[in-house]
């Protein structure tokens, strides 16, 4: 199998294995902006109404920027974990990696979660009308709600989108987060493809998104029963399959302008499918989201073109602000819309509703980098640093009970020692058996030497003190007795 090989291209954009792909990290941005304007867009403003005139489906159809988001993330999560996971399933990797995610989802989705339900709740108790968000279906306030809010559960037991969450746009953060779960067992079989032809893993991601794309140019809604489903589980897939592809290529020259060249191409292709799918009927232009998984593609190998805009400083930036502006927006979009209702000097068709309008674009982007500044990156940095699997392991290794190094013993000792301790054991296990002879015993063929005959004497020992002086004498007729005969 080829790979990728590490390289930093002209724009900055590090094509590496290892590394980070710049241009799909300014791409996040893009993404983020269009469901952004697509979603300002319903404000009643007339200008609004001309701009969407003029532009028609390119900001109508801003919903497939979360689509986009989708793909993306498919790619960069198989590109950072799969070699991880996908070999075995190993139940500390795949807490390491859900933490990782949790990490980053959760700090600053919290924080807007509970600020804007604040919101919803003071429009519940203080509103003189029934509505509560600028939703077409009015999100339930309740304490279960709360619990699946809390945890990014929302939707799951939700055939449709619509009221789900709280903040309208989470419910693509819910559908993420079943998708991480889901990851490291899909893992292991995604890693086994990572062999098959370039071609047909590409065919293959490139067919996942066919489901979505098929309801655009039939029905020109991506909304039916359970479709936000098959929007995660397709993209997301699709996402993976492509990185396989990717990653089986060769960086060369002809491959690098190949994929800048489609960098370029993909977009107006997509740009020209909104417009005239237009005109075939509302809608059908976002049949192009079939072109999603090459786009990401040409831009994670290209390096000219629109990746080198979208790996400039600024770009990467965005990208990394991204989430935290998708988080922002629609609280921040709910209060103007309040007021645009609520206060007669902000009339629609005045310039001063549009200027504030305007303002209030800019300040979401204001607000998100302030949220991943002050919230985001330390939030993640604090909850990585504890991180379950570590904690658990430095519990255990402190719970376990030390053992004491034995002292230093010198080998000589050691040795005679461990002889002892065997003659002990060996007398131990047969109580009957005679004791081993001395050294130094007589034999048919050698009389009995001194030392032989004074250790026989040391075992006769008295068993009352009357016979200590027999002993002694004995003992001194031995020692004499041998001494003299000069043995």
């Amino acid at each position: 199998m080829t790979a990728l090989r590490a390289r930093t291209t002209p724009s900055g954009h590090q094509a590496a294995t290892s590394g980070e792909f710049r241009g799909l990290t300014g791409l996040r941005i893009v993404a983020a902006v269009w469901v952004v304007l697509f979603h300002f867009h319903f404000t009643p403003l007339p200008g609004v109404a001309e701009a969407v005139g003029v532009l028609g489906p390119l900001i109508t159809s801003g919903a497939l920027g979360v689509d986009l988001f989708f793909v993306l993330s498919g790619f960069v999560i198989a590109h950072t974990y799969l070699d991880q996971l996908g070999p075995a399933f190993r139940a500390g990797a795949t807490a390491r990696f859900l933490w990782a995610r949790v990490c980053r989802m959760w700090p600053v989705y919290a924080l807007v979660f509970h600020l804007f339900g604040l919101w919803l709740v003071a429009r519940l108790v203080f509103g003189s009308d029934p509505e509560i968000a600028f939703q077409a279906v009015q999100p339930g306030v309740d304490a279960g709600q709360y619990v699946q809010q809390l945890f990014l559960v929302q939707l799951w037991d939700d055939p449709f989108l619509d009221g789900a969450s709280w903040v309208g746009p989470t419910w693509s953060i819910s559908a993420e987060w079943l998708a991480y779960l889901l990851f490291p067992v899909a893992a292991l079989v995604f890693f086994r493809l990572r062999n098959l032809p370039i071609a047909v893993l590409g065919a293959a991601a490139l067919a996942l998104m066919t489901p979505i794309a098929w309801a655009y140019l039939s029905t020109g809604s991506p909304y039916y029963p359970w479709s936000w489903l098959v929007r995660i589980l397709c993209g997301f897939g699709g996402g993976v399959l492509m990185y396989l592809a990717v990653r089986r290529l060769r960086s060369t020259g002809g491959v690098r302008r190949t994929a800048s060249w489609l960098a370029v191409a993909v977009p107006v292709l997509i740009a020209a499918g909104l417009l005239l799918g237009e005109l075939v009927a509302p809608g059908r232009g976002g049949a192009v989201i079939v072109l999603f998984p090459l786009l990401v593609a040409a831009l994670a190998l290209a390096d000219r073109g629109p990746a080198m805009v979208l790996s400039a400083p600024w770009a990467v930036y965005g990208g990394r602000i991204s989430y935290s502006l998708y988080l922002v927006h629609i609280p921040i979009f709910e209060v103007y819309w309040l007021a645009l209702r609520r206060f007669a000097w902000l009339r629609l068709e005045s310039l001063l509703a549009h200027v504030v309008g305007v303002l209030v674009v800019l300040s979401t982007l204001v607000v998100a980098a302030v949220a991943y500044r002050w919230v985001e990156e330390p939030a993640r940095s604090r909850m990585r640093a504890m991180a379950p699997v570590a904690a658990l392991r430095a519990l255990v290794a402190r719970l376990r009970p030390r053992r004491v190094p034995a002292a230093t013993v010198p080998p000589t000792v050691a040795r005679f020692a461990a002889q002892r301790q065997a003659l002990a054991d060996l007398a131990a296990a047969d109580t009957s058996a005679p004791a081993p002879l001395p050294r130094h015993a007589a034999s048919p063929f050698r009389p009995a030497t001194l030392a032989a005959a004074l250790i026989n004497a040391q075992r006769r020992r008295p068993a009352h003190r009357a016979e200590m002086w027999a002993a002694y004498e004995r003992a001194e007729y031995v020692r004499g007795g041998y001494l003299h005969a000069g043995n």
